[in-house]
């Protein structure tokens, strides 16, 4: 296992002058000895970038890379004694589930007595005991997936596994399986494990942190409360959550929040700046209240969808939409119909130039 510490920036051509040259902007970033971390941001964001940089297959344009405090900026994935599951299965179809666990102690020549003892141990840990001496060509993809796993896995000496979105090509039903099961391994194993996705539920299931990515930069990094209570930024509130946060523009005044005509009162001090600002507030955290209810917006219903659980709720007022995730109670609310909502509660954020106010 490894503590890997990362100051770098990377650019795939010469001479980068602006922020749109880089793949990765400058960022500092540790990830500590044995912790569960995911890298979740959209497709292009510089997920698999700075991956690949921390796996050896990549060499950073700028900074350095650090394995226990050791520079291996240079150093090659076998010299960093990495384990990089990717999106497709790495396994070789001729060999039996068994020979496909065992090969990477072969090839440092480990004695058979030991190696039959890990395949074993990996094999009951991935619950493929009873399929050791299938070929593996004729597995389904989701088994494929777990030898990649397991041969990542079967070496006791590895210092990380990085995974680069390793259930794309999983069936729905079959993805919790194999999440959990990764979940579980972590928590057996405590090895340092590095999580690829665009996916916010693998990611905030799996990570105990989440570093979400942008444009190349490193725009958060926090734990799945963190993320979807306290969003440093616009972008990680849009991102987190289904449907993302709510963001309503409008002014901060001594005594509250201005949207159009409505003065929505602060129930204590904000320390919020005054003039134009964000106000942020989770669906989950929208109330449906009285007509005419104090500190609530009018608001148009403009669509009501009954998910069963709940009704979730868009609505508009003065050119703005606020969701709102009510309880069934709602369900007979129709469009075009007045409703009034309390969206500043304890659980609101403010945002200045898209950064969230301290």
């Amino acid at each position: 296992m490894a503590r890997i510490e990362l100051d770098l920036a990377h650019a795939y051509g010469s001479n980068p002058t602006q922020d749109s040259d880089y793949a990765l902007l400058p960022l500092k970033m540790t990830f500590d000895d044995g912790g569960a971390y995911a890298l979740l941001g959209p497709s292009g964001c510089g997920k698999t970038t700075l991956l690949n940089i921390m796996s050896g297959l990549l060499t950073p344009s700028q900074g350095n890379v650090r394995f226990d405090g050791q520079d291996v900026t240079r150093s090659s994935p076998q010299a960093r004694n990495i384990a990089q599951v990717f999106q497709f299965p790495v396994i070789y179809d001729t060999m039996t589930v068994a020979e496909n666990l065992a090969f990477p102690l072969r090839n440092r020549r480990v004695p058979k007595a030991q190696i039959d003892k890990r395949v074993g141990e990996i094999a009951e840990m991935l619950e493929m005991s009873g399929q050791l001496n299938q070929i593996a060509a004729n597995l389904a993809a989701d088994q494929k997936q777990k030898i990649s796993l397991g041969r990542g896995l079967v070496r006791p000496d590895v210092s990380a596994v990085l995974f680069d979105e390793p259930l794309t090509v999983i069936d729905p039903h079959l993805k919790w399986q194999l999440r959990r099961k990764i979940k579980q391994i972590h928590h057996e194993l405590k090895l340092t494990m590095i999580y690829v996705t665009h996916d916010q539920v693998e990611a905030l299931t799996f990570a105990d942190q989440v570093v979400v990515m942008d444009c190349g930069r490193a725009i958060q990094v926090g734990s799945a409360a963190e993320l979807f209570e306290r969003p440093s930024h616009t972008f990680v509130g849009h991102f987190i959550g289904s449907p993302g946060m709510n963001f309503l523009t409008g002014q901060a005044q001594p005594q509250g929040f201005c949207l159009a005509d409505v003065l929505l009162p602060w129930a204590a001090a904000t320390g919020a700046p005054v003039g134009q600002i964000k106000l942020g507030v989770r669906p989950e955290y929208v109330r449906l209240v009285a007509p005419q209810a104090a500190g609530a917006l009018p608001m148009t219903v403009a669509q009501v969808h009954d998910a069963g659980t709940h009704v979730m709720l868009t609505a508009h007022y003065a050119g703005q939409t606020v969701k709102a995730r009510l309880s069934t109670d709602a369900t007979g609310l129709q469009f075009g119909e007045k409703v009034w909502l309390q969206v500043l509660s304890e659980h609101s954020c403010f945002y200045k130039n898209e950064e969230i106010v301290a």
